[in-house]
């Protein structure tokens, strides 16, 4: 629907005027008609508005929702943002503030990449965590060794200055190098400091399949010893043989919740996961990070142990072949993206074995470390998953370059895709649990201040769309489609994109820390 602006005198009351609004505010009460006005970059008023009321710019919004913009608190926007700052992808999905920083990795340097970002001007509004494996990877490089006293200060000194520099928490990726090898003393410590600057701890948590209960004990206890709010990222079963585990997961959470740990977690809406190649080898072969890996895949006895290595991980998870991997970025080769392993390693004249496939990992490995799709999660865990009340919804995505490899689709239409499928199709959650999750739950978790509710005095981070008609495009086989149906994005009050188009000018903040 094409949006028409209607123009008023320079002396107006408001400088933006949404009348006849259906809106859902993001605390999960139902959704009202109101008139929202807004001035000076904030929600002025919200009511009924008598007829002389002016504004420079006037929409009749016919019914149609008004609600905070998104808050993807789950976002990997470093170097995407950089090069794309218009963040496209997020926009015209509704999304007007990402989190990035998590997983353990972030920009090590945050006030000189929040300056430079600030200069470039950038379309989201953007807040960072500081990562675990970022920190430890300056002070230790890929050391899996425990870390000495003087190493641990030098990592307490690096995240304290992050902390002071705007970060809004610490993260780990606790399935990555060299996360992987470090004793969760280590993380507590740094977890604690996070906590004096009123941060969180978000964690990808070591494993997210057999071990995950194991898993969510080690980061409950990391928020009741640091005494830190603590979020859990992408929540997810990943492991067919233990399907059906969720309940047992967000039983613990909640237990966790009523013994006092300030405890949350976010999803997203899909049964396939994304991140790299290397994850599919045992772990004590990628000590030293992929250079590590490489030089042992040069040694025939050592390749073999990686390999029975890998053909055990993947008995473990109840799975015969490597057809459930999907590369989604290869460096621009063309030749792998989008294919399966099992396809690969036909192309390469190989049996379709699970032995031979896992041959061809490694021959992948020797080269590079792929992005990849992997299906792994189960529909009736993701419901289960989605319905609780501390869930957030967050895509896990990052800013895409249009046509640029073949991506999980989370990147372009999380958010619509939850108003599409999981409240208009599936009617999984109402509209006001879905936005509430999308908005004013996520503000809570980070704090944010005047974000994620309309409400007068807010910032004016708004979307207005027709839940009707929003419709999320994008899709493994085609990920590089924008969603469709939201009309108007405002970031701070101003237009940041419409009618599926974003603005020319670029409206997005970075937000400290406390800001």
């Amino acid at each position: 629907m094409t949006i028409a602006l209607a123009f008023t005198l320079l002396t107006a009351d408001y400088d933006f005027l949404i009348r006849n609004a259906r809106v859902v505010d993001g605390t999960g009460q139902p959704a009202f008609t109101a008139d929202v006005a807004i001035a000076q970059g904030r929600i002025a008023k919200v009511g009924k508005l008598g007829k002389k009321t002016t504004a420079t710019r006037v929409i009749d919004a016919k019914g149609r929702v008004v609600a905070p913009g998104f808050i993807d608190i789950h976002t990997h926007a470093e170097g995407g943002i950089d090069a794309n700052p218009g963040a496209a992808n997020f926009l015209l999905d509704g999304v007007t503030t990402i989190v990035t920083g998590n997983c353990g990795s972030s920009r090590p340097d945050l006030a000189a990449w929040f300056k430079k970002l600030e200069e470039q001007k950038i379309g989201i509004n953007l807040a960072s965590l500081y990562g675990h494996n970022t920190l430890r990877v300056g002070v230790m490089g890929n050391d899996g060794k425990p870390a000495t006293p003087e190493q641990m200060k030098r990592m307490e000194a690096g995240l304290e200055k992050a902390m002071r520099d705007g970060a809004v928490g610490f993260s780990t990726g606790l399935e990555y190098v060299p996360g992987m090898f470090v004793a969760p003393e280590e993380i507590i410590g740094l977890a604690k400091i996070a906590a004096q600057h009123q941060g969180l701890y978000t964690t990808h948590m070591r494993d997210e399949g057999a071990k995950v209960l194991d898993s969510l004990e080690e980061s409950l206890r990391v928020g009741q010893e640091a005494g830190v709010r603590v979020q859990i990222s992408h929540l997810k079963q990943d492991t067919k043989k233990h399907w059906g585990m969720a309940k047992e997961m967000l039983a613990r959470i909640d237990r966790a919740r009523r013994e006092g740990v300030d405890v949350f977690a976010d999803q997203y809406p899909y049964t396939r996961s994304s991140t790299s190649l290397s994850i599919r080898v045992p772990q004590w072969s990628v000590e030293g990070g992929l250079a590590g890996l490489q030089r042992r895949l040069k040694d025939s006895e050592q390749r073999a142990k990686i390999k029975a290595g890998m053909l055990e991980m993947l008995r473990g998870r109840g799975l015969a072949d490597y057809s459930y991997a999907t590369v989604a970025s290869a460096g621009g080769n063309k030749a792998l993206e989008g294919k399966t392993i099992s396809a690969i390693n036909l192309e390469r004249g190989r049996p379709a074995t699970a032995e031979d496939e896992a041959e061809t990992v490694l021959d992948i490995l020797a080269t590079q470390d792929p992005g990849m799709v992997y299906h792994v999660m189960s529909d009736d865990d993701v419901d289960r998953i989605m319905v609780d009340p501390y869930i957030a919804v967050a895509s896990d995505g990052g800013v895409r370059t249009f046509g640029e490899g073949n991506p999980h689709p989370r990147s372009y239409g999380t958010n619509a895709r939850i108003l599409a499928e999981y409240v208009r199709n599936r009617k999984v959650l109402t509209l006001e649990q879905a936005i509430r999750k999308m908005t004013g739950l996520p503000a809570e978790i980070f704090r944010f201040k005047d974000r994620g509710t309309v409400k007068e005095g807010a910032i004016a981070d708004l979307v207005l769309f027709d839940p009707a008609k929003v419709q999320d495009k994008s899709t493994f086989a085609r990920p590089h489609q924008y969603s469709t149906g939201f009309d108007l994005v405002l970031v701070g009050g101003e237009v940041a994109a419409e009618n599926g188009q974003p603005a020319a000018q670029r409206h997005g903040k970075v937000i400290r820390r406390g800001s």
